[in-house]
């Protein structure tokens, strides 16, 4: 496995996976940190909840128009003006909520920070494509090591900024959010060796190619019924643990959920696939399906862990699969707008699951409210099953790891 990973990292794509990782940070910390925040200088979660929804509709809103102008004008140029709007408006919306401005500015200024918050992770993967351009045969294990480092962001970042704002100060988990955010992008973007080229114009009239409907639309269902997924699954999971009487053990749970993906993540990494990414979107879509209809019947805390454990395993195979179809059906100029579009899906699909898990809750209790997960797996690989290639793709299989 090791052998493997060393063959795509160099001095210059370990420096840029690193800061982007750092980068990332930020995306699995601010809504919480908000939340955070925002409850303690107010005392309602349902305003601290509503600060933090409007953050992330405005993500979800803008970030393929920004997907967009990274494939234009490149990251270079982009990035250190997003981050620098994303660093003012978190700052002003910190302030809003502790100097007790109106109401309205704290959702407008926290609209303006979900809006500017770049897609640092299709960028990362935007330069892999880029950098292994040579190299096909290992651009997966690079996506494989992303979703990985994907997993870490948000098993790292909840927990600092819970720390920090219930240990140190309300604001203290924003704060360290923000600095991530700067340092990392503006490190990140400063890497001008790596870049994949601007697309200002793509033919001689100045005309993009056309995005690959038949591949994205689906592709982004998958994305946003992972969302559904995952947003249902965090809210039952703590409801679940309520009602066994250990709500403590709620994070223990998602973290063995988490776990069982990242490993999965880095062992796909390793194996260079007979099949393409489609076969394995399929067979991973299935797989998690196939891990969720137990949920609803789970009768303790020891065996969810387990149920968790081995239904986090098809999560990043998954992921993997879908961001590398992705990859290899979209045009160079259009590759970070058409990653955004499976990303923004996933981001999107998010608060309806939540929202959707928490009325069952309410109405039936935590274990009836796992169906949502199931639906959502069903979504999954209904979407991975209309996903049609526009083109022919293969993986390159290895003389070492075959499966």
């Amino acid at each position: 496995m090791l052998q493997t990973y060393r063959q795509i990292f160099t001095p210059a794509t370990a420096l840029f996976s690193l800061t982007g990782l750092v980068a990332r940070l930020p995306i699995s910390m601010v809504g919480l940190g908000i939340v955070l925040l925002a409850e303690h200088e107010s005392g309602s979660y349902g305003f601290a909840g509503s600060v933090s929804a409007v953050a992330l509709i405005a993500n979800a809103v803008f970030a393929i128009p920004q997907g967009r102008l990274l494939d234009r004008l490149g990251q270079g140029r982009v990035l250190p003006v997003v981050i620098t709007v994303w660093g003012i408006g978190l700052a002003l919306t910190m302030g809003s909520l502790s100097w007790d401005w109106p109401t309205w500015s704290t959702y407008a200024l926290a609209a303006v920070t979900g809006a500017a918050l770049p897609s640092v992770g299709t960028c990362v993967r935007a330069r892999w494509s880029h950098t292994l351009a040579e190299r096909p045969d290992r651009l997966h294990t690079a996506f494989s090591f992303e979703a990985v480092a994907d997993e870490a962001v948000f098993l790292v970042g909840p927990i600092a900024v819970t720390l920090l704002s219930t240990g140190v100060h309300p604001a203290a988990g924003l704060v360290s959010a923000l600095l991530a955010g700067l340092l990392g992008t503006f490190g990140f973007a400063a890497q001008r060796g790596t870049e994949p080229p601007a697309h200002a114009r793509t033919g001689s009239d100045g005309a993009r190619p056309p995005m690959p409907w038949p591949v994205i639309a689906p592709l982004t269902v998958v994305g946003a019924a992972l969302g559904v997924l995952f947003g249902a699954a965090e809210v039952v999971t703590v409801a679940f643990a309520d009602e066994q009487g250990r709500k403590s053990a709620a994070g223990f749970l998602l973290a063995t959920w988490a776990l069982g993906s990242l490993l999965a993540g880095l062992a796909s990494g390793a194996v260079s696939w007979r099949r393409g990414p489609l076969f394995r979107m399929r067979v991973g879509g299935a797989g998690m399906l196939l891990a969720m209809i137990p949920l609803p019947f789970v009768p303790s805390l020891p065996v969810m862990a387990a149920v968790l454990l081995v239904g986090g395993l098809a999560i990043s195979p998954t992921l993997i699969a879908t961001m590398s179809l992705a990859e290899q059906q979209l045009p160079a100029a259009r590759l970070t707008e058409g990653l955004a579009f499976v990303q923004t899906g996933l981001a999107a699909g998010l608060a309806p699951g939540a929202a959707l898990a928490g009325v069952i809750i309410d109405e039936r209790g935590a274990s009836p409210a796992y169906l949502v997960c199931v639906v959502g797996g069903v979504l999954v690989l209904v979407g991975a099953l209309l996903t049609r290639p526009l083109r022919q793709t293969a993986s390159v299989p290895s003389h070492e790891h075959l499966a």
